[in-house]
Order: C-alpha cells, then sequence, then structure tokens
C-alpha cells in the first residue's frame, strides 16, 4: 500500500507536460519519424507504444493537478518549464513509453531546443522542498540532485520523495542535440509480466543516450 502511495504522488509530481502531435507530417515530422527509436531497438519483451495527442490538447489535460509546495512551483518544476516554452503543432515532437519490470519510461524527442539553462535553476532552487496535499497536512520532503553521466551537456537528475520510513525516487534527462531535444522521466514500476527487468537509473540512461545518439545522427 506505500508503494502504492509513493508511485501515485510522484506520477502527481510529474504531470504537466504534454506535446500535441497531429495533423499530416511536414519535414519536422518526417525527421522524427527517422530519430524516433522503435520497438525494434529495445529488447524482445519490453511493452513499447507511442503516444499520440489529440489536436489541441493542453499540457496536463486529464491528469491530476500540481501539488503545494514550499518553495512554491517545485512539485512540476522541470516539467513546467518544459511545457511553457515547448513548442507546439505537427511535427513538433513524438513520444514514446516503454515499459520494463522496474522501470516505466516516457521519452519525448522535439524539433525544437530545451530551455536547459532554466531547467538547471529549477533544479537548483526546488533541491530540497516539501510538497502538501493541502495546506493543513505536513510537508513531505523532497530532493532533486544531479547525477553525473557519460554525455556531460546533458541535465539528469534524481528526484526523490521520502514518506515516512520509505522512499521512492524518479529520473529525468534533459538533452538538447543540435536543433533538437531529448527528455524523458521513468518511475520505478514493478510488473512481474514484462520478461525483461530493468536496472535504475541505468536502463533509463542508457535509452536516453541511445535516443540522443539516434537524433545526432541525422
Amino acid at each position: 500500500m506505500m508503494r502504492r502511495t509513493v508511485l501515485a504522488l510522484l506520477v502527481v509530481l510529474a504531470t504537466g507536460c504534454g506535446h500535441v502531435v497531429s495533423g499530416t507530417p511536414t519535414w519536422p515530422g518526417a525527421t522524427l519519424e527517422r530519430v524516433v527509436l522503435t520497438a525494434a531497438d529495445f529488447p524482445p519483451g519490453v511493452q513499447y507504444d507511442r503516444i499520440t495527442r489529440p489536436p489541441g490538447q493542453p499540457d496536463g489535460a486529464g491528469g491530476p493537478p500540481a501539488m503545494l509546495s514550499d518553495p512554491e512551483g517545485c512539485s512540476d518544476g522541470l516539467t513546467r518549464a518544459i511545457a511553457d516554452t515547448a513548442e507546439r503543432g505537427p511535427g513538433a515532437a513524438a513520444e514514446y513509453v516503454a515499459a520494463y519490470d522496474g522501470a516505466r519510461m516516457v521519452v519525448t524527442v522535439l524539433t525544437s531546443r530545451l530551455d536547459l539553462d532554466r531547467l538547471a535553476a529549477t533544479a537548483e532552487r526546488c533541491s530540497r522542498f516539501q510538497t502538501f496535499f493541502d495546506p493543513s497536512t505536513p510537508g513531505i520532503p523532497m530532493t532533486t540532485t544531479r547525477l553525473k553521466t557519460s554525455r556531460p551537456d546533458a541535465l539528469v537528475y534524481e528526484q526523490t520523495m521520502r514518506l515516512g520510513n520509505q522512499s521512492n525516487s524518479a529520473y529525468f534527462s534533459f538533452e538538447n542535440v543540435g536543433r533538437m531535444a531529448v527528455f524523458g522521466i521513468v518511475f520505478a514500476t514493478p510488473n512481474p509480466s514484462i520478461t525483461v527487468k530493468a536496472t535504475l537509473p541505468q536502463t533509463f540512461l542508457e535509452i536516453a543516450a541511445k535516443q540522443a545518439e539516434r537524433a545526432e545522427a541525422v
């Protein structure tokens, strides 16, 4: 029960970035199709699905609202930094889910660049914060920690929630690749029905690097 509660809270914290991908593919859309990893790029058994957003759907539509936080705006700060600046429209973004036993990751490829300075500043401001169900409830401690990776230009963060004696983490990766960008988030999600196991954050970082390398090759 505690594990499901922690995971649900992390999902709420990550809600807020969506991208409208609709219409007939233009040049950027055709580029995305060459760049985006497909099911064939993952080990057999990994559950892979492309995500299609309805035309005109606003960011975060259908999801829970962001939790209150102290400092303000930290509960969805990283995803909001993307939602406020990402380009919209046909060919602007492609998104997919890759699920392992132990990890559910969502990866997005953009045909525009991310504001990495804003993302880094948000992570710094929210290195330690508290989230609240409502102002009358005790705060839930959260930390945002940058991780070192094999790709020095990428921003990779571990965001950890501590609820009672249990902690759980989500991982974020953001990187500009030429005129494009790649970002992703992963949750530690057990799913014994999937035969391929993941180790976090290693599996996530491998996929993020593979997606960025594919973008570099275009």
